[in-house]
């Protein structure tokens, strides 16, 4: 007599730290630099806004995942996307926040090149959203000031994280490169050496270098040196966007070399399974 045995393949082992699956640590990590700065600073628009982003966000998510996959989504990356763009957008209206929220996450799914998205869903909604509706909307700025212990809360929660995702070498050299590239307008500007460097003493820069020029899905993958030469390119980009006085010179740089150097490393590492 024959026996039926269905053969179950162990479920993978979900990585934690502290108990807590590493897929919530960044969610949480942020919502506590959100609440921080919000409960300290008041640097939310409001906090029906942000739920808004978060809430498009995550239906969005969903609605495309079961689309395009046919399973519902971890939701961590919608959820991140929201609050991201929850913190880092002005704007009086609530449509804004909606409409930046779904960019953002469309972004993931309709513009992809060979199963990578290639710009960073959030600083492509942002940029976006600067180009096409700049009569209502703008970026967090000066709200959060440049309080020494605001500052050491997203220092602390950020080197956590980026060092859970063995992103340091990125950060460092895109601070390195800002503080070279400071030095060298004020060269040629004139202007301060101080003043040159003070726009990355602000929290919306902390956000940037944490959280969004060091995200995994879309940094090259080549090596870490390439990783490097990337954010040093960034740094780059917007040394010269601010030499047109850009005041969103962060975000079109990155929205510029992020694709760009995806693109590149995506060839090349076709090339080299051939």
């Amino acid at each position: 007599m024959s026996t039926n045995v269905i053969q179950l393949s162990p479920a993978p082992e979900v990585e934690k730290i502290f108990g807590i699956d590493t897929r919530f640590v960044m969610p949480i990590l942020i919502t506590v630099i959100l609440l921080v700065g919000q409960l300290t600073f008041g640097i939310l628009e409001s906090y029906p806004q942000t739920i808004t982003a978060i809430l498009v966000s995550i239906a969005l998510e969903i609605t495309f995942s079961l689309m395009v996959y046919g399973k519902f989504p971890h939701l961590a990356s919608a959820y991140i996307s929201g609050i991201s763009v929850g913190i880092l957008t002005r704007s009086p209206e609530f449509w804004p926040f909606a409409l930046c929220a779904a960019i953002s996450v469309a972004s993931k799914y309709v513009i992809r090149v060979k199963g990578r998205h290639i710009w960073n869903p959030s600083n492509f909604g942002i940029s976006m959203m600067i180009l096409i509706a700049p009569f209502t909307y703008s970026t967090l700025s000066i709200q959060w000031g440049n309080n020494l212990w605001a500052m050491l809360v997203i220092w602390t929660l950020g080197s956590i994280i980026i060092y859970r995702l063995k992103r340091f070498h990125i950060t460092f050299t895109y601070v390195a490169s800002f503080f070279f590239f400071a030095i060298l307008r004020s060269f040629f500007t004139g202007d301060p050496v101080l003043a040159e460097i003070a726009p990355i003493t602000g929290a919306m820069y902390q956000l940037f270098i944490f959280f969004m020029i060091t995200d995994p899905p879309t940094t090259v993958r080549h090596s870490r040196g390439a990783q490097m030469f990337v954010a040093f390119l960034v740094a780059f980009a917007e040394s010269v966007l601010r030499m047109t006085e850009n005041v969103h010179a962060p975000y079109f740089a990155l929205f510029l070399v992020g694709p760009l150097a995806n693109l590149v490393d995506i060839f090349w590492l076709s090339k080299k399974k051939v």
